[in-house]
């Protein structure tokens, strides 16, 4: 028998400890370019095997004002969303969940990510841009002699 004793259980122990790790880095990004919390407009971003699909949750951005380039597999995305409604004259706000002005959004696409395929649209809210990938990195079959 060990002269080692624990008066808690370890393993409760390290389970809390890896809790409160994980809330303390909360909302860090989890590369350099990555967002930081509250960023506009949010992402979802996937792939298929022969393109890289980026959708951009951008509600109330007049589309004609968007300026979507890509540098160095960079893609950038700006823009400006102005306010819809204003409270009426005399209103003391105390509150503002929506988030407006300008913004600039980057990602880092894959090396594989062509800049030469690159088609985006609006639809509903949402910039959907698709980048196609290049030849040589698209999934082949390869037969046995």
């Amino acid at each position: 028998m060990s002269d080692l004793y624990f008066r808690t259980d370890l393993f409760g122990e390290l389970d809390r400890l890896q809790r409160q790790m994980s809330g303390l880095f909360e909302g860090f990004p989890s590369s350099l370019r990555s967002s930081r919390m509250g960023t506009f407009p949010h992402i979802n971003v996937g792939t298929t095997d022969s393109t890289i699909e980026i959708v951009a949750f951008a509600p109330g951005v007049d589309p004609a004002k968007l300026d979507i380039s890509i540098d160095k597999g960079l893609l950038s995305i700006a823009g400006e969303r102005s306010t819809l409604q204003p409270l009426p004259e005399g209103t003391r706000q105390y509150a503002q969940e929506r988030f407006t002005g300008s913004f600039r959004r980057v990602i880092e696409l894959p090396q594989q990510a062509d800049p030469d395929k690159v088609h985006a649209r609006y639809t509903d809210g949402c910039l959907l841009i698709t980048v196609g990938k290049r030849e040589a990195s698209k999934p082949r079959a390869i037969t046995v002699e």
